[in-house]
């Protein structure tokens, strides 16, 4: 395409002398994976694509297993419960809720390539989940020395520690208040929750004043083995959440100064942090680097409670009623920090499984 002034017009090919000859080059566009788009007499069709996705779609889901592995897997996928489902490798949260909402509609699977039609599988995702279910005892290898589990907790904590814990706090502290939740290992709910407090946030940060209102907080805390604290994932350039991230690293090293004690040599940790975003990947909670909201899956924990016989979280009949209109749309900020806090400590033991 060429423009120039004067009575050249926007589509007219000036004369040859006018600008140099170029040669005439396909144009590419990485995009468009196999369908076929004709631009300008330019054909896309021979645009280049990775390797992995011409290895991806070469080979058909279906053809990679036998005929009697497909039954398997079909079977598992057509009749499990979403708390069966749960149990296979990567179909926690809301994999397996599409699973059942997939079929639900349109009917049974009919083919391993009709899986991928389901929301946040994909091809090999899918592969992973058909392998797990047709070996399901085929786990990693704990070992049972000492494991950095970098992934979410800090400081370095042996894994038997924390595999013997029988209960934990976990703490999450928003911008005015602090929420907790004391879980056993079986993933009873015993306690839960939140505190407003006034000093947060009133641009001071005295030191005096935020230890008041702490102070307090924790004083309600009944004992646990482990406390959890989370930790934000706010990166300091964003100079516009600045004041949020200190207030939160402030509130952050007072609960750790108030919750832990003088301890021997050789003994863990009571006081952990666990990062903010590792809960939102175990829940499938997040959108790029963002975090979205967990009230709907927190929702429907508390409706499994009641309705199923084998629930994911069990919670007290008492504590149900009263925060079950706590994580509706109208009021999603009132229990943010609570809602966090409960899934916090749910990721915590369920990531000790793995």
């Amino acid at each position: 395409m060429w423009i120039v002034k004067g009575h050249y017009s926007l589509f007219s090919r000036p004369p040859p002398s006018s600008l140099p000859d170029y040669a005439l080059r396909f144009l590419h566009f990485t995009c468009c994976r196999s369908s076929k788009i004709m631009f300008s007499e330019f054909d896309s069709s021979n645009a280049s694509i990775s390797p992995e996705l011409r290895q991806e779609n070469a080979k058909a889901l279906d053809s990679c297993y036998t005929e009697e592995q497909r039954a398997v897997i079909l079977q598992r996928l057509n009749t499990a419960t979403e708390s069966e489902l749960e149990q296979v490798k990567l179909l926690r949260g809301r994999k397996s809720v599409n699973i059942v909402k997939y079929r639900t509609r349109h009917g049974p699977f009919s083919s391993l390539e009709s899986v991928i039609n389901v929301p946040l599988l994909k091809y090999k995702s899918a592969i992973m989940v058909f392998d797990s279910i047709l070996n399901p005892d085929n786990k990693r290898k704990r070992n049972k020395g000492k494991v950095h589990l970098a992934k979410f907790i800090k400081p370095d904590v042996n894994r038997a520690h924390l595999e013997d814990a029988s209960s934990i706090i976990s703490i999450v502290c928003g911008t005015n208040k602090i929420a907790w939740a004391h879980m056993d290992r079986a993933r009873t709910v015993l306690d839960w929750q939140q505190a407003e407090c006034q000093s947060f946030m009133k641009g001071t940060y005295l030191a005096s004043d935020y230890l008041e209102d702490i102070s307090s907080v924790i004083s309600s805390f009944p004992a646990a083995d482990f406390f959890l604290v989370e930790k934000p994932s706010i990166s300091p350039q964003n100079t516009s959440l600045f004041p949020v991230m200190v207030h939160l690293r402030t509130v952050e090293a007072m609960l750790f100064a108030l919750l832990s004690q003088a301890r021997e040599p050789g003994s863990p940790p009571k006081v952990l942090n666990m990062m903010r975003i590792s809960v939102g990947r175990h829940f499938d909670l997040m959108v790029g680097d963002c975090r979205t909201s967990g009230a709907e899956t927190l929702r429907k924990m508390m409706t499994d409670s009641v309705m199923k016989r084998d629930p994911r979280v069990l919670f007290p009949h008492d504590l149900v009623l009263k925060h079950r209109n706590s994580f509706q749309m109208s009021s999603r900020n009132k229990g943010e920090e609570m809602c966090d806090a409960l899934l916090q400590a749910v990721a915590f033991f369920e990531l000790l499984q793995e």
